[in-house]
């Protein structure tokens, strides 16, 4: 990807550059999301069982500890559905970060860079914007203000935001541990970024990778407290 594919909210803000607006850092009331959730209607709804269709899930494992579950959707965006498997199975996001977080909006990722500027070696894909609202849990691909131009980067909804609707292309929904993905660091890029360990399709059984413990702090020797005491 030759262009940045930070402007996720380019469109809905009629700009091409932007800082985060206030609404997008406010989070919103809990209880009000869920009640636009309800609002959505059935046609919004995903088939939230793993076990159905499992090559259609896509398993993200964290640096946070956490494993997520994402139902990806073909009806909605078939050729974007395509990218994210081919990319997923090609261990292509494996040790990639989040590297803009906005709290109450959106959590972006996909790119190896972890500038915000990077993509695969894939061309660019061509919108597949549809009517499936931008809710919590949505997952979106990230563009720049031309159309065609999502290739490796997408982001998940931490709160609904209607306005990326027919915008962007929704293409699936996380369907486990949405608390997994409120727990991703938050920044511009984060200070302590979190990284995507594993990127699978749930057909592939992979087990989630083995995080090492923090390395232990050794204590300091006899002669280093007698010289910071001297000191």
């Amino acid at each position: 990807m030759k262009t940045s594919a930070k402007l996720v909210l380019a469109v809905a803000l009629g700009a091409t550059c932007f800082a985060a607006p206030a609404w997008a850092k406010k989070k919103p009331d809990l209880a009000a999301a869920a009640k636009v959730n309800l609002a959505s209607g059935l046609a919004a709804t995903v088939d939230a069982d793993p076990a159905h269709d499992p090559d259609n899930v896509l398993v993200l494992d964290l640096s946070n500890g956490q494993r997520v579950l994402i139902r990806l959707v073909p009806a909605w965006a078939p050729h974007h559905v395509e990218r994210i498997k081919t990319l997923a199975r090609e261990g292509f996001y494996n040790g990639v970060i989040f590297h803009r977080v906005i709290d109450g909006f959106m959590a972006q990722t996909g790119d190896p860079t972890g500038t915000g500027q990077g993509g695969s070696k894939l061309p660019d894909l061509k919108a597949e914007f549809n009517t499936m609202p931008h809710v919590r849990g949505s997952v979106s691909m990230a563009r720049t203000d031309q159309p065609d131009t999502a290739n490796s980067q997408f982001f998940i909804v931490f709160y609904p935001h209607f306005s990326l609707d027919r915008h962007y292309t929704n293409f699936g929904r996380v369907i486990s541990n949405m608390a997994g993905v409120d727990a991703i660091a938050r920044g511009e890029p984060p200070e302590n970024p979190t990284k995507i360990l594993q990127a699978s399709l749930l057909s592939e059984h992979k087990a989630p990778p083995v995080i090492a413990p923090p390395a232990p702090v050794a204590a300091p020797s006899v002669a280093e407290l007698n010289n910071s005491k001297s000191n």
